[in-house]
């Protein structure tokens, strides 16, 4: 299927590595303009090299800016006009007891997750709405509706999330730009893979059995049965960047393997 992104310019925030890279990759697989994003220059360059190898007539490049910093933000939002494609993912989580959550680590968590997709939509959608085209995508978690007892403030920002992108899609009347959510479900993401081969290896068994393991004990109904992979939530993301999907607006799709019980 053609999604016809070819000459459609993305960025996509917090994508050296996990689910915004495997976006960028299936972006560029559809022709698209790509630019990545990451904390680190050289990790960020690495990875815009990775890109061009697998994909060596693509245009992609990486801007290197830490959503925790509010300068470096600044300087990032000056950097960006002209896109049509901004995908929200950049995010942090900690396993964390609610009662050892300082103030500290609530408005760090907040800032980073929820107010960088906040501070980029304020800077791109008004672009968007002047051209009347557009695709703005957050990239949440099943976490947002099913709060982990022990990541409540991660839960926390995931809703927030989802808030902010229904509200901005009531902006979007009478123009094709869309707004929309993905609640992404448990992903063999790099820095979970990192947790679960660390702890497999204390424990002296196998990765495959630990992530087996851990998967029926947090999410037993699963359907899935498994980690999900970062590009089977690349897919929908990609799809819903095209003009292909311009009946779905204002929408929370879930791609979580059939973890949420709800409708």
């Amino acid at each position: 299927m053609n999604l016809k992104l070819e000459g459609k310019r993305a960025f996509v925030s917090g994508s050296t590595q996990g689910i915004g890279f495997a976006i960028a990759k299936q972006l560029l697989n559809e022709k698209a303009e790509v630019i990545i994003n990451g904390r680190h220059k050289e990790k960020t360059n690495l990875a815009v090299q990775k890109l061009k190898d697998e994909f060596p007539d693509a245009v992609v490049s990486g801007i290197a800016r830490d959503f925790g910093n509010k300068e470096e933000v600044t300087a990032l939002l000056n950097q960006l006009n002209d896109i049509d494609i901004l995908i929200n993912n950049v995010g942090v989580f900690e396993l964390k007891d609610f009662k050892n959550i300082e103030d500290e680590d609530w408005y760090r968590i907040f800032d980073i997750n929820v107010m960088s997709s906040i501070r980029l939509s304020k800077k791109l959608l008004p672009q968007m709405l002047q051209k009347k085209s557009g695709r703005i995508i957050f990239i949440s978690s099943e976490s947002g509706v099913n709060i982990p007892g022990n990541m409540i403030h991660y839960g926390m920002t995931k809703a927030a999330m989802m808030a902010v992108s229904n509200g901005l899609s009531k902006l979007t009347l009478g123009t094709e730009v869309t707004v929309n959510t993905i609640l992404g479900g448990p992903t063999y993401s790099d820095g979970v893979a990192s947790t679960i081969e660390h702890i497999a290896s204390l424990q002296n068994i196998e990765v495959e059995q630990m992530k087996s393991a851990i998967i029926q004990q947090t999410n037993p109904h699963s359907l899935l049965q498994r980690f999900i992979d970062p590009a089977e939530i690349a897919s929908l993301a990609v799809y819903l960047s095209s003009p292909l999907s311009i009946a779905t607006n204002g929408s929370c799709l879930r791609a979580d393997g059939g973890v949420l019980k709800t409708i």
